[in-house]
């Protein structure tokens, strides 16, 4: 066993980001005398996964060698008929010598099912294979299987004095092109983007990928009394997009009002979205919106932009992040980015 061929399944597993949810993104490698033979990824929802296409990649010549391979997989394989057939079973009818796991599988339709049926049939198996590695790159699909919740990223940017907005909420342009560039590559990754009524109101926001080569999130708007101008951008009939009230209720094609309890407002929401298979939420504002995410404990991750030269004297005071742990920091053009995790 070699963990230099596991960093590259996760590697291969990284390039279904923005593909595949709800699924995880899984990389496979095959290996065989210290050459790699066959690679593959999960690459879009709905078709095969990375075993099957790593299997596949194997050339003709190369085929005879797979009952001496080891396979180097990202995530437990499979053992039941979803949308393609059980992983397990081909790993089997393959006869591949060795499979080496990432990470057991929490969906309960797997949960070591699919070792179960390896180790059966004579495949040798070890799991725990750079297994924090693993958690990091599936941990949207290890937090919904887990806490039935959606992943809840918090992005925001800051002043160098400590701002979000001016008084009369204008925000434009905190952060330079290349951070907001950037932002858009994360729109294209997740599942679906909120903001509150303020920012909704005052930014006219779309909340799309124009930016960036990729899907647009599902839009999601929290107002509570249903007080929002039909008439803004977010209400177009252009994106899946999703309000969230307190009393009003209509569901069309592409926009949907949804009223919540007011006392479990937020609590309710995470899990309607979670029932629309939202893995994935970027939280965009405004500054009372991700405070009371902040405050409810309801955030995993935090991506904070500050400018190095903006500054406002006053206005709306950025969130103040409890319970955080910073874990990574980077200029971009004179701009500091920083991402933190929730304790």
């Amino acid at each position: 066993m070699d963990k230099k061929y596991m960093y590259r399944a996760l590697q291969l597993a990284q390039k279904g980001m923005g593909h595949v949810s709800p699924n995880p993104m899984v990389g496979a490698v095959i290996v065989y005398k210290d050459r790699i033979i066959g690679e593959g990824y999960h690459q879009k929802y709905g078709e095969p996964h990375a075993e099957p296409n790593a299997i596949a990649s194997v050339k003709k010549e190369d085929q005879q060698y797979l009952s001496e391979a080891d396979m180097y997989v990202t995530l437990e394989p499979c053992s039941h008929y979803g949308k393609t057939p059980p992983c397990a079973d081909l790993i089997v009818r393959t006869k591949l010598k060795n499979v080496y796991v990432c990470n057991l599988d929490p969906n309960p339709l797997v949960a070591g099912r699919g070792i179960k049926k390896m180790t059966d049939a004579g495949v040798h198996v070890e799991t725990g294979i750079l297994e924090e590695e693993g958690l990091e790159v599936n941990k949207r699909f290890f937090k919904t299987m887990i806490h039935n919740k959606p992943y809840v990223i918090l992005k925001y940017a800051q002043t160098a004095d400590g701002f979000v907005a001016r008084e009369n909420y204008d925000s434009k342009w905190i952060s330079n092109g290349l951070s907001r560039q950037l932002v858009h590559k994360m729109r294209a990754e997740e599942d679906a983007i909120m903001v509150g009524s303020n920012t909704a109101k005052h930014d006219n926001p779309t909340l799309n990928t124009r930016d960036w080569a990729g899907k647009n999130p599902l839009r999601v708007v929290v107002d509570r009394e249903h007080k929002l101008n039909q008439s803004l951008d977010l209400f177009d009939n252009e994106l899946k997009t999703i309000c969230y009230t307190t009393s009003f209720d209509e569901e069309n094609e592409n926009l949907a009002f949804i009223p919540l309890g007011k006392d479990t407002f937020f609590e309710d929401l995470l899990t309607d979205l979670m029932g629309r298979k939202v893995r994935s939420v970027i939280v965009e504002g405004g500054s009372r919106l991700l405070t009371q995410f902040i405050e409810k404990g309801l955030w995993d991750e935090a991506h904070i932009f500050t400018s190095s030269t903006t500054t406002f004297g006053k206005g709306i005071e950025a969130p103040t992040l409890t319970n955080a742990r910073k874990v990574s920091s980077q200029q971009i053009e004179g701009d500091d980015y920083s991402i933190y995790k929730r304790r």
